[in-house]
C-alpha cells in the first residue's frame, strides 16, 4: 500500500497531531506535560522551527509549526523519540507511546492558517474539559493573550500581527476571534488531506510533491515525500548486527536520511554509520 505524500518544504506551515498508541494516554500527569514542553523547546531550537500554537490533550497533542528548512520529519523523530524514552522511563514501561506515524497537514497562510490557530486552542473546550480556552493550562492561548509570559520557544508575533499593529488591540481582537461562538469555520481541520488551503495551493503543492518522486518510487535524499520513520525502521526489539546494518543502508539509500540523523536514531558513532554505508 502506497503511503500518502508527506510534503516537506522550506517555510512550510504544518498542523501536526500525534496520538497515543491504541489511543492510550500520552500524558498521565502534569510532570509528563512539563517534560514534553521541555523537549519541544529543544526540538524547536535544534531544528530552527517556529512554534506558533500548541495544545496538549490527554491522548494526543496539536502543534502549529513553521519550518524555515525542510526538516519536519527529522525534528518530529527527535520530539516523539525523546519523549517516548522519558515517558517509558518515568512510568516504568516499554514499547511505543505514539501510534506509528504523526499526522501533518501543510497549511496555506492567510485565513486557513488563522483558522487553525483557533481550532488548536479550542480543543479543550470542544472536549468538554473547560468552558473557555483561558481556563486550560496546557495550550499556548494564555501566552498569546499576554496572560502569561510566553515560553522562549513560542512565537506569537505572526498571530498577533494578523489583528493589527497595536499590541493591546491585537490581543483584544485575537481573544474575540478565538471566542466568537457565532463563527463557522470553512476549513475542515480533521480532513485526511495532507494539504489544507485554496484549490490553487493544493494543486501546486501536490504537483511539487509528485515531481519530487523518482521513477523508481523511492524517495531520494531531501525529497518531498513521506518516508518510513527511523523509529519504525529500527523498532524497539533488539536487532542482529546484520539486520541493523541492512536497515542503516536502507535508511540512507532508500529513504534519504542523513548519516547524522541515522547516528542519532541508533546511538551509533557517525564514523560507524559511514563505514556501514561504504
Amino acid at each position: 500500500m502506497v503511503r500518502p505524500l508527506r510534503i516537506e518544504i522550506p517555510g512550510g506551515f504544518y498542523h501536526i497531531m500525534s496520538r497515543g498508541n491504541a489511543k492510550a494516554p500520552v500524558f498521565i500527569n502534569d510532570a509528563d506535560r512539563t517534560k514534553f514542553i521541555d523537549i519541544l523547546a529543544k526540538t524547536v531550537h535544534d531544528y530552527g522551527w517556529l512554534c506558533h500554537t500548541y495544545c496538549l490533550m490527554g491522548n494526543h497533542y496539536h502543534l502549529l509549526i513553521e519550518t524555515p528548512e525542510a526538516n519536519l520529519s527529522a525534528g518530529m523523530h527527535l520530539l516523539n523519540g525523546m519523549y517516548t524514552q522519558a515517558f517509558n522511563s518515568r512510568h516504568q514501561r516499554t514499547g511505543h507511546v505514539f501510534e506509528g506515524r504523526f499526522r501533518s497537514n501543510l497549511v496555506e497562510k492567510g485565513s486557513y492558517l488563522l483558522e487553525l490557530t483557533r481550532y488548536i486552542v479550542l480543543n479543550p473546550v470542544r472536549a468538554g474539559l473547560t468552558e473557555s480556552p483561558e481556563e486550560y493550562r496546557w495550550s499556548s492561548y494564555n501566552a498569546t493573550c499576554g496572560n502569561l509570559t510566553p515560553p522562549g520557544f513560542l512565537h506569537t508575533t505572526w498571530i498577533l500581527e494578523q489583528f493589527g499593529s497595536s499590541s493591546s488591540r491585537s490581543i483584544s481582537a485575537y481573544i474575540n476571534f478565538v471566542n466568537d461562538k457565532s463563527a463557522i469555520s470553512r476549513v475542515d481541520m480533521e480532513s485526511p488531506s495532507q494539504i489544507i488551503g485554496s484549490e490553487v495551493f493544493v494543486e501546486t503543492m501536490t504537483t511539487q510533491a509528485q515531481q519530487a518522486l523518482p521513477a523508481t518510487g523511492y524517495p531520494g535524499p531531501k525529497k518531498m515525500i513521506d518516508r518510513m520513520g527511523l523509529d519504525e525502521l529500527f523498532g524497539t526489539r533488539p536487532l542482529t548486527k546484520t539486520e541493523r546494518n541492512l536497515r542503516v543502508i536502507r535508511a540512507f539509500q532508500e529513504f534519504g536520511y542523513s548519516k547524522t540523523e541515522i547516528a542519532a536514531a541508533t546511538g551509533m558513532h557517525l564514523s560507524s554509520i559511514g563505514r556501514i554505508i561504504r
